[in-house]
């Protein structure tokens, strides 16, 4: 049985991630941009991912930050790996990042767009990332509980390799996203709004029910392409 890893993003208290992380969570998403409504400082940041247990990794979201503002959260959380959600090019991540592993996110158009986004171009273009995360393209970079065109993308193609390098994400909650992972079988899942009392707050039983739904997933055989 594979097992889709699963990412738990915007968390801002300590019972949530306390929590996340006792559910399964393999990740925890931190988001150093001040113009989310789940923006953590990097004080904070760094107070919450020395919480996480061993093997559950933290992670530092970041958009269109400057050089000093990620050297600033790599200092405070050395262990993260980083991610990159702006407008940031490939040689930007590379020269950001240094020699941290980091992961960049493609922002698809929902609706009828999604087959206009060259998924494979923008995959071969940040080969050095060590994932893609496929988010909805929303206002406010993130976090907007949509979700676009699963089956607009060649999953298994080379260039993408989905179980391999793919994060999905976007609009994902505990009721969609055993679909999502059937269709994709993606390396793994990122959610945020899909397990949210309020922005910044998680809901406990959304995050176990979601885990849940992915673990379900991953027992199930893959969805057929659709035509």
């Amino acid at each position: 049985m594979r097992r889709t890893r699963i990412k738990i993003c915007g968390l801002t208290r300590e019972a949530d991630v306390d929590h996340a992380a006792a559910a399964g969570a393999d990740a925890i998403g931190f988001v150093l941009y001040s113009a989310s409504p789940r923006h953590v400082s990097v004080r904070r940041a760094a107070e919450l991912a020395r919480r996480l247990p061993a093997f559950v990794t933290p992670v530092l979201l970041f958009v269109n930050a400057t050089a000093d503002e990620v050297a600033a959260g790599l200092e405070a959380v050395p262990n993260a790996l980083l991610q990159f959600h702006g407008d940031e090019t490939p040689d930007q991540c590379a020269a950001l990042a240094g020699p941290r592993p980091w992961m960049r996110a493609a922002r698809v158009p929902v609706g009828a767009g999604a087959a206009g986004f060259d998924l494979l171009e923008y995959a071969q273009r940040f080969a050095a990332a060590r994932a893609v995360l496929i988010d909805a393209h929303v206002p406010g970079y993130g976090g907007g509980g949509q979700p676009f065109d699963w089956t607009a993308f060649p999953w298994s193609h080379p260039r993408l390799n989905a179980a391999d390098r793919v994060v999905l994400s976007g609009g994902l909650t505990p009721a969609n996203v055993t679909d999502g992972v059937r269709l994709v079988r993606p390396w793994a899942v990122d959610v945020s709004s899909g397990v949210e009392a309020a922005k910044g707050i998680k809901d406990p039983a959304r995050v176990e029910a979601f885990i849940a739904a992915v673990r379900r997933a991953d027992l199930t055989p893959t969805d057929p392409p659709h035509p």
